[in-house]
């Protein structure tokens, strides 16, 4: 099942059981897939493309989350929170600290990257291979770490 068959039927359990942030953020969701269908680009939805669109839904409300929690508005702070959960769920898993620093390890190691004049070479391939499993911050924390750029 693609995603959007997915987001269709969870869109339709979310009507059914009446869960209204779960309704609004998975319309969301559909609304970012049928812009990039209607866009004319001529692409099609790809599993690449679908983990860009809700990577970037999710970085927009981790953003909110942020900003809402600085103002000291944690009640909108914890819709932003729901609304995130429900769209990490579409994602692949997200790999912990450690995972992304043994991968970009791995991938440095196949390169043989060991200095920071190497990080334009390790990071482009790091984010390509980590993409939707990690935040892009979190995968440059680990290439400056095995760097030693820090």
């Amino acid at each position: 099942m693609n995603l959007t068959e997915k987001i269709n039927n969870d869109l339709k359990e979310a009507m059914k059981s009446g869960d209204k942030t779960k309704l609004q953020t998975i319309r969301s969701i559909r609304a970012l897939l049928l812009e990039f269908e209607k866009s004319g680009t001529g692409k099609k939805m790809n599993e690449e493309e679908e983990i860009k669109l809700l990577s970037t839904a999710a970085k927009k409300r981790k953003e909110a989350i942020e900003e809402f929690t600085k103002a000291g508005r944690n009640d909108l702070s914890a819709i932003e929170q729901t609304e995130l959960n429900i769209i990490m769920s579409y994602l692949p898993q997200q790999l912990t600290p450690d995972e992304v620093l043994n991968h970009v390890k791995q991938i440095a190691e196949k390169i043989g990257a060991s200095s920071k004049e190497d990080f334009p070479k390790l990071m482009p391939l790091a984010i390509k291979e980590l993409k939707g499993k990690a935040e892009g911050k979190l995968v440059k924390e680990a290439v400056e770490k095995i760097l030693g750029v820090l």
